[in-house]
Parts: C-alpha cells; sequence; structure tokens
C-alpha cells in the first residue's frame, strides 16, 4: 500500500512527473523555464537536479516548437509531457496540435500514433489580466482525437497525469491557477472556496491513476444536478452549502470524452440541472453540455438548463472576482432553477 502525504496541486504534479520519469525511461519533461528553474509555478521544480538534463529541461519560447517536438518524440516512441507555461500561450502552437496531433494515428492508419500529454495552467486566480487568465479549453473539444481533462483537485490532478502518460491518445491537461495552492491561499480579496467538502484526504505518494473520461459525484442531492470542472466545482459545492440547497454536485473531470453516462442519471433523477464553467459564456463548453443533456433528458427536465459562466469580455485585472463566476450569481441560477 503506498504511503501518503498532504499535497497542494503543485505537489502533486510535481510527484506525478517524479513517479513516471522513475518508472519510464521514455517519459521526459520540458517546457519554458520547465528545466532549471522548476516552470513558473513550479510543477516541475528538483526534477531536472532529480533525473537529469536530458529528461527535464527548458526549451525556447516557442510553443509552436514544444508541441512540434513533443509530437516528434512520441512518434518515435518516446512520452514526453511538454508544459506550455499559460493556456493564454498555447495558440502559436494550435496548428501542431490541430493538423497534426490530433490527426497522427488517422492519417498513418495506425501505424504511428502521438502518446504525449500538454498540461497548462488556465482560470483567473493570480490577478494575471487578459494575457495571463484565459479558459480556452472550448477551442479544442472541437477537435477529434484529442482527450481533455481538467481536474479539482490534487489526487486527481496526480491521478490524471499519471493515466494520461500512460494513455496512447495525447491528452490535453487544463490545470485551475485559483487551485494549484488550494482554494484559499491567504489572499483575502479572493472568494473562499469549498475544500474540505471535496478534499481527497492524503495523495499516495507512489503510482494510481484515476480513470479519463469518468466523472465523480461529489455532492449526492434532490433538488437539482449541479454540472462543474475545475474551479467551479468548489464554487458549486461553497454555493449549494450556503443557499442551503440539496443540490447533486458532479466534478466533470474529463471534457472529451465527458461522461454523460453520469450526468444523465443525475438530471433523470432530479429534473433540473445548472451547468458552471470560468470561460466566457458564448459557445463555451457548457453549450454542449446544456445541448446533450437537452436531448437525452427532455422527457425528465422540470425546468430550463441554465449556465453560469464568465463574460464574453478579456479577463479584466482590476475587477477579477467580478468576472469569476462566484457564489452570488451561482447561488441566484440555483434558486431561479428552483422556483422555475
Amino acid at each position: 500500500m503506498s504511503k501518503t502525504a498532504r499535497m497542494t496541486m503543485i505537489q502533486a504534479i510535481n510527484s506525478a512527473h517524479d513517479v513516471l520519469l522513475e518508472r519510464d525511461e521514455r517519459i521526459c519533461a520540458f517546457g519554458e523555464d520547465a528545466g532549471y528553474f522548476g516552470g513558473v509555478f513550479g510543477c516541475t521544480q528538483g526534477l531536472q537536479e532529480k533525473h537529469g538534463k536530458t529528461r527535464v529541461f527548458d526549451t525556447p519560447i516557442n510553443e509552436a516548437a514544444i508541441v512540434a517536438m513533443a509530437i516528434g518524440m512520441a512518434a518515435n516512441g518516446m512520452r514526453p509531457i511538454a508544459e506550455i507555461q499559460f493556456a493564454d500561450y498555447i495558440f502559436p502552437g494550435f496548428d501542431q496540435i490541430v493538423s497534426e496531433l490530433t490527426r497522427l494515428r488517422y492519417r498513418t492508419a495506425g501505424a504511428f500514433s502521438a502518446p504525449l500529454v500538454l498540461r497548462t495552467p488556465c482560470g483567473g486566480g493570480i490577478y494575471g489580466g487578459q494575457t495571463h487568465s484565459m479558459s480556452p479549453e472550448a477551442f479544442f473539444t472541437h477537435i477529434p482525437g484529442l482527450v481533455i481533462t481538467m481536474p479539482s483537485n490534487p489526487y486527481d490532478a496526480k491521478g490524471m497525469l499519471i493515466a494520461a502518460s500512460e494513455s496512447d491518445d495525447p491528452v490535453l491537461i487544463f490545470e485551475p491557477k485559483r487551485l494549484y495552492n488550494g482554494p484559499f491561499d491567504g489572499d483575502p480579496h479572493k472568494p473562499a472556496l469549498s475544500w474540505s467538502a471535496h478534499e481527497k484526504g492524503a495523495v499516495p505518494t507512489g503510482h494510481y491513476t484515476v480513470p479519463l473520461g469518468k466523472a465523480e459525484m461529489v455532492r449526492e442531492g434532490e433538488a437539482l444536478t449541479v454540472v462543474a470542472y475545475g474551479t467551479m466545482v468548489h464554487v458549486a459545492l461553497e454555493s449549494a452549502r450556503l443557499a442551503g440547497i440539496d443540490a447533486e454536485v458532479i466534478d466533470l473531470r474529463t471534457l472529451i470524452p465527458y461522461d454523460m453516462e453520469t450526468i444523465a442519471r443525475s438530471v433523470n433523477k432530479t429534473g433540473r440541472c445548472v451547468v458552471l464553467h470560468e470561460a466566457p459564456r458564448t459557445s463555451g463548453f457548457g453549450a454542449e453540455l446544456m445541448a446533450q443533456i437537452q436531448e437525452e433528458c427532455f422527457y425528465a427536465l422540470e425546468a430550463p438548463i441554465k449556465r453560469v459562466t464568465g463574460w464574453d469580455t478579456p479577463y479584466p485585472h482590476a475587477h477579477e472576482w467580478e468576472y469569476f463566476p462566484g457564489q452570488a450569481r451561482v447561488m441566484r441560477a440555483l434558486k431561479q432553477t428552483l422556483e422555475a
């Protein structure tokens, strides 16, 4: 039985890298400042010193090259884990992801595949403003051939990174910056989120996996269903607690392929649903979830499906927590759904 330790999400991600590098010589990790410095958030800190400069290393400031190099390594038998320093910076590598990475197996009739992981921090939480706060997951959910995840806690962050690295499919992991050091990190200006309600307890220090494509029921309830992922899972839990609503909360965990079976089972039971995400509203991933819920659960629905999201504007700096879809907006949506 593996030993356990209390870990932040940063520490859990670091531990996942360490475990993978120890177990599999095909694993390597790289990105801008990911080697000597250990990453801008410290997710790879100390790994170059332990595993060597050929296993954990820095790259130029060139996201297209980072993605292209990872694809080449994966196609030739390695299993790279590449870090894009901020999700806002991923777009120079977008063409490589769309045109090369996700089509490689299809294009070669299975002769080549690209078992690689792209990690990138997303969302608000560090007063990063418009260039360091995006949640661009919806762009990538439209690309066939790419698995997309967003963990909401340290246990899942480590287990899903290990599972992603051991998968034969390319996996893109969005890591919510707001949760890197816990839902409340001592900043009095940030809204405290419900952490204890969704804590997984101690994180195993050794090898384990969390299944990709499987959502988790983090709170059972009868009144309505809330579907969320990333930071918004904690907003959902805290909002339900503050409002005194018997909400069932689902942590989606994997966006593509998403676990519609778990969602439909819950909505068919409660008859009401609210979808949450931090990204802007228009064409956000919540729209896809709402459409699928409408198709599969229409006759069980007793009220229109609602969503609470970020606004259709760039992420502001000075008013970050007014932009963030926090408890006040979510509680209002929960109450409106119950009263509809």
